[in-house]
Order: C-alpha cells, then sequence, then structure tokens
C-alpha cells in the first residue's frame, strides 16, 4: 500500500465583482478495493454551500452554491488516498474474451451497449484505415494484447501536445494533426476499441510522476475497456501502458466532454483569468 497527497488548486480572477452561478466539482477520486480515502479537504472562497451527490456513473460530484459576489473564486481540494494497486497486470480475462473478436454475453451488452457505439467507417474513415494497419480480420490475437498494441502504437507515433485550450479533438483530427493532449489520445484509444467492438469509457483522474523542479503531478486522462472476466481494465495511450498505481481516477463517462474537473457558470462583466496548479506526491 502506498499513500499520496493529492492538492489541486483552481483559481478564477473577475473583471469586476460577479454573481457566481452553481458550480459542478468532481475533485474527489473513485473509491474502490484498490484505492482508499483517507482524508478530504475543501476549501471555497467566497464561502459556498456543498451539496454531494453520486451521478449516473457513481462519481462523487459536488454541487458549490454561492450568496455573495465575489471578484475571485478560489477552489482548493486535498485529498490523501491509499493506493493498493501494486501489481496492473494481476488479473484473468474470461476464456471466452481471451481471444479477439469476441462478443459480450447478452446481459454485459444490455450495459455496455452505450460505451459501443462508434461512427461508421464512411463518418471516420480516416480511423477506419489506420486500425486497418493495426489489426486485419483473421489474425490470431488475444484481446488484450491488441488493446496494448494500439495503446502502445498511438503513444509511438503521435506526438504528445500539452494543450491549454478547453475542448477534446477528435479522433480524425488527432490522426491527422499526428498530435494530442492525454484527453485528444484518450478520445482517440476510445473510438478506436468501440470500432473493434470493444466497450470504452473515458476516465478523468490524476497522474503521478516523479517530481521536478517543474512537475509535481498534473490531472490526466486514460480510457478504460471492459474485458469480462477482468472488469474495467484502464489504458493510457500517452505513456503507452496500462493505468497502474500512478493512476488515480475521478470520474468516468461514456464522452471527455463531461466529466472536467470543476465546471459552472457567472452574471458580470465578460473576461476571466484562469490558473490551476496541481501537486501528487508521495507521502
Amino acid at each position: 500500500m502506498q499513500r499520496y497527497r493529492i492538492l489541486h488548486r483552481t483559481y478564477y480572477n473577475f473583471t469586476g465583482p460577479v454573481a457566481l452561478e452553481p458550480h459542478t466539482l468532481r475533485l474527489r477520486p473513485r473509491e474502490n478495493h484498490e484505492l482508499r480515502i483517507e482524508s478530504s479537504r475543501l476549501n471555497i472562497t467566497p464561502a459556498a454551500s456543498l451539496r454531494w451527490l453520486r451521478d449516473v456513473e457513481g462519481n462523487s460530484v459536488a454541487i458549490a452554491s454561492f450568496a455573495s459576489p465575489a471578484s475571485q473564486l478560489l477552489i482548493e481540494s486535498e485529498v490523501i488516498i491509499q493506493q493498493f494497486n501494486e501489481n496492473p497486470f494481476d488479473f484473468l480475462v474470461a476464456d471466452y474474451a481471451m481471444h479477439y473478436p469476441f462478443a459480450y454475453s447478452n446481459e454485459d451488452w444490455l450495459v455496455l451497449s452505450p460505451y459501443m457505439h462508434a461512427p461508421s467507417a464512411h463518418e471516420n474513415p480516416l480511423l477506419t484505415g489506420w486500425l486497418a494497419g493495426l489489426w486485419q480480420p483473421g489474425e490470431k490475437i488475444q484481446s488484450f494484447a491488441l488493446l496494448q498494441r494500439l495503446c502502445s502504437h498511438i503513444h509511438q507515433t503521435l506526438h504528445y501536445q500539452l494543450r491549454e485550450e478547453p475542448g477534446v479533438q477528435g479522433p480524425e483530427e488527432t490522426l491527422s494533426r499526428g498530435t494530442g493532449s492525454c484527453r485528444d489520445f484518450a478520445n482517440l484509444f476510445m473510438a478506436a476499441s468501440r470500432n473493434l467492438e470493444m466497450a470504452a469509457r473515458f476516465v478523468s483522474g490524476y497522474l503521478h510522476t516523479e517530481p521536478s523542479a517543474f512537475n509535481y503531478g498534473s490531472t490526466h486522462a486514460w480510457a478504460e475497456v471492459y474485458l469480462p472476466g477482468a472488469g474495467w481494465t484502464g489504458f493510457d495511450p500517452t505513456g503507452g501502458d496500462l493505468a497502474g498505481h500512478g493512476h488515480f481516477a475521478v470520474a468516468v463517462a461514456r464522452s471527455p466532454e463531461w466529466v472536467p474537473p470543476v465546471s459552472g457558470s457567472f452574471i458580470g462583466l465578460p473576461g476571466v483569468d484562469l490558473d490551476v496548479g496541481v501537486w501528487v506526491t508521495r507521502l
């Protein structure tokens, strides 16, 4: 077991006093048998009333409501977690899904079908042609090995680029540009997996990396594919490998646009400066 401290600060500086509409916060990591929250602290200025809920995906969501105007909004989340995922390869795929292609059971398909919707080859010809270079019908390969090949190929052939602007590139745009951010690579991996008729979902969270003078941690994005027998299994195409003990999921969704860490609006003069800092440290 390892312990980590995650500090996430978000500053909004407005051009003048504004009325803050309710803000939706997705900052609390998802607890499961691999991750437990030891302590959690959420500081918000100006003062806000909080209402906690679980959304349709089981993500922990806080709704912050404000009573007074403000020229600055500060949201600071500090969480201490216990991580038990020492070996991400410790799983067994069900026999019937061991080799690709496979079909989900009827019971699983009823639940997973929303995560399997993929554009047609006509709508995404570049993605279809790109996938044809990774697997051809008739090739014998294990399902997990195919997903690893896909994950590694994105990492090795596309150039990572930090993008501060909001939004997520479509798979065709990422392939045509040859570059993308972690959320763009996760979206491409998710689209490719669905094109292969495997259920996939987007993951937003944090990543622990070795600290340097400029990097103490970051928000991060990757994807999960449902493998019978193994469950939702994380793949990080930015790093080219499985999501492991340094990945801490906060929110999952069918679409990346649905799980920003902080979202909300204000009423007042236009213009706002945003400053975000994330520190993930091993204790």
